[in-house]
């Protein structure tokens, strides 16, 4: 069973059911309820209702049955209290989420450096000890015992007690890859890791938080819904209070009937209110950030969720997040004369000492594409020559012989001083490399130049078809990169994305997103560097990369633990479901008043105008029985709409004419049906069991 599969089997225990039935008594206290004015208004009338059941007990002042009181009563408190579960049990889910988190915590021990330039003195000790700016070695087999940047050594790190993946990454140090998360465990190899959070502050403790709901915050379209239901309440309000002078001005009038009672009054409010909605606008929140943990994602807000159904504009930083964010050897070009094998074969003698992940991927090449048998530099006896900014050349000495590779004009430069050329053919195939956005590297053996390496940076698979979802979504896609036009664009057309903009500096990013914020537009962009940092705070919704570093994951308001640039359709899904759950609930909510106002209204002054009961289409029993039959139906719409709330409603990428057209049928039609069927079916149960 996968992480995720745990999760979500946990959150519906039987252990955390139990869980989120005490919190839904835990939270019936008045200083909560005030959080949910739809709900507080049921809050009261439910006091209310109690406070007349005991007065009439002890001290009879009205015709009503106790028994009539205090049912009402006690289904008024079940409405409260189902609307408290459903938001317990959203939060139920992600306390089960923080807890499978806590287990992958370990308090270890740390070696302690006292410099980074000898790895052979440390102190252990407890990581608990560790603070910002701190220097530990990790070797195979330890844990990670902090967040951290690494700034010596490559390794492979299991991160599967983050983001639920068994296989390893590798990580290392430079470059938008070299930060690690406390909690995870190393492989293979070494790492000298500076710290960057104290304990307590830990990426890991943030999730756990964040996970809970602890800093979930209410969006500007749960704000205004919330008014919305608000101002809907007290319009129903301010009715309902005037309809007791009006039934006591009738009575007196005609000298029929009796006066509607509080209870009745109270049955009416609660029943009429949005209650459906105002008792799951909370879960539906919740639930959001829920299904995007799902999806591997933290969200740092519902805000940043709700957000993403907005977006129509999307960001990505091309290195690490188009690409793999290194270049990468794709293809060994040698000049006329020379055979592939040769070339490979002096190519990777070259790069035997390049660390660089471009020479390393010069060797990976020669011994998996070309089948070079794997070179021991121990035996070669040779004297390696580094690079430098003045030659833009590297290589190896072997005895007389000399090989080399470097920039073209560079070594062009070069075996022309040794009495060489440069052949015609291979002059063209760099301008061929150059012109496709790649990087020519040409490899020379003495005065004899061999051939041409082809860099590339190389885009993920899967992203062209994954972003020509996005555009059938309604999002353009925008890269962003420093690299110059010509490079910029070879690599856009090979990716897929709508446009984008070359030799952007951070200042250029943010220029960007603000120009395109002030036309009207919702910003998204991923990122995983340092650089991409200020773009990302300015976003709306801003994705960071697990794997970015530590200051891309501050500035962003999610975090990918998958390192995944395409899992923005995904957030924006859930985006969209989130809104469109709120809206169609909200629908059903308002619409099943309709059969309401036939239950309650004739019941409530058919003593008085006996006329009225022309409107009890529904047939019910007796006053008593309508008005029980409405208040027990409204508190059991919430309990089955809790699982709708809670996983959603299904996401369909279409207009929004449409989707209000669907809406309206499913939810407005359905909102004013199921009401009658459900009312004069309770209503017939209650006569069933001689209740009324």
């Amino acid at each position: 069973m996968t992480k995720n599969e745990t999760v979500a089997y946990s959150a519906t225990a039987p252990a955390h059911l139990w869980q989120a039935t005490v919190s839904a008594f835990q939270k019936l206290t008045p200083r909560y309820q005030l959080r949910n004015p739809v709900m507080f208004c049921v809050y009261i009338g439910s006091i209310l209702t109690t406070l007349i059941y005991i007065q009439q007990i002890i001290s009879p002042t009205s015709h009503e049955a106790p028994w009539f009181i205090i049912t009402t009563s006690v289904w008024l408190w079940f409405t409260v209290l189902f609307a408290n579960f459903a938001e317990s049990i959203a939060e139920g889910r992600g306390k089960a989420q923080a807890d499978h988190l806590r287990q992958s915590r370990h308090e270890t021990k740390a070696k302690k450096l006292a410099s980074a330039s000898d790895r052979t003195r440390y102190k252990e000790v407890a990581s608990t000890e560790l603070r910002i700016g701190d220097m530990v070695l990790v070797v195979a087999g330890d844990f990670i015992p902090g967040d951290g940047q690494i700034i010596q050594g490559v390794a492979s790190i299991d991160e599967s007690a983050i983001t639920g993946e068994s296989a390893p990454v590798v990580r290392e140090s430079g470059g938008d890859h070299d930060s690690v998360t406390g909690g995870t465990r190393l492989v293979s190899d070494w790492l000298v890791i500076r710290i960057t959070a104290n304990p307590g502050e830990m990426f890991i403790d943030k999730m756990i938080a964040l996970v809970e709901g602890a800093t979930r915050q209410r969006t500007p379209n749960e704000i205004a819904l919330g008014i919305l239901l608000a101002a809907m309440t007290i319009v129903f309000l301010i009715v309902t209070m005037t309809l007791w002078p009006f039934s006591a001005f009738s009575v007196d009038i005609s000298k029929q009937g009796t006066v509607i009672s509080i209870t009745v009054l109270v049955s009416l409010l609660v029943c009429l209110a949005p209650t459906t909605i105002g008792g799951l606008i909370s879960a539906i929140g919740i639930a959001g950030m829920n299904r995007l943990m799902k999806a591997n994602v933290i969200a740092m807000s519902g805000r940043a969720v709700e957000a993403a159904g907005d977006v129509n504009v999307l960001l990505l930083d091309k290195t690490g997040t188009i690409t793999y964010g290194n270049r990468q050897a794709v293809a060994f070009i040698p000049a006329e004369g020379v055979s592939a094998t040769d070339l490979a074969k002096a190519a990777e003698i070259s790069s035997l000492a390049d660390e660089t992940p471009e020479g390393k991927s010069i060797v990976a090449l020669a011994h998996g594409k070309y089948q070079i048998p794997p070179t021991d530099s121990a035996k070669l006896n040779a004297e390696f020559i580094p690079f430098s900014a003045e030659t833009r050349m590297s290589g190896v000495q072997i005895g007389d012989r000399q090989i080399m590779k470097g920039a073209g004009d560079a070594i062009e430069k070069h075996v022309t001083s040794l009495g060489g050329h440069m052949p015609p053919s291979l002059k063209s195939a760099v301008e061929q490399i150059a012109r496709s956005g790649g990087t020519p590297l040409l490899v020379a053996d003495g005065k004899i130049v061999l051939g041409v390496v082809h860099l590339k940076d190389v885009v993920k698979s899967g992203i062209k078809d994954r972003l020509e979802s996005l555009r059938r979504m309604g999002i353009k896609s925008i890269m962003i990169t420093g690299d110059n036009p010509l490079t910029a664009s070879a690599i856009a057309a090979e990716a897929g994305v709508d446009d984008f903009l070359a030799e952007a500096k951070p200042q250029d990013k943010l220029r960007l997103i603000r120009e395109k914020q002030k036309g009207g537009e919702m910003i998204a962009m991923v990122g995983d560097g340092t650089n991409d940092a200020p773009a990302l705070a300015q976003s709306d919704v801003a994705v960071c990369m697990n794997s970015g570093t530590q200051a891309a994951k501050e500035a962003a308001n999610m975090i990918d633990l998958d390192s995944n640039p395409t899992k923005l359709i995904e957030i924006v899904e859930i985006g969209k479901q989130l809104l469109m759950t709120r809206g169609a609930l909200t629908t059903f909510s308002i619409a099943n008043d309709v059969a309401k106002y036939f239950a309650i209204i004739p019941a409530a002054f058919a003593s008085t105008y006996p006329m009225l009961m022309v409107f009890n289409i529904m047939k019910l029993t007796s006053p008593m029985s309508a008005i029980l039959s409405a208040v027990i139906f409204n508190a059991l719409i919430i309990v089955f709409l809790i699982p709708l709330a809670l996983r959603g409603v299904a996401y369909r990428p279409e207009s929004a004419d449409k989707l209000l057209a669907r809406h309206s049928l499913v939810y407005g039609v359905g909102g004013v049906i199921v009401p009658f069927i459900g009312i004069k079916a309770i209503d017939w149960l209650l006569t069933i069991a001689g209740i009324v």
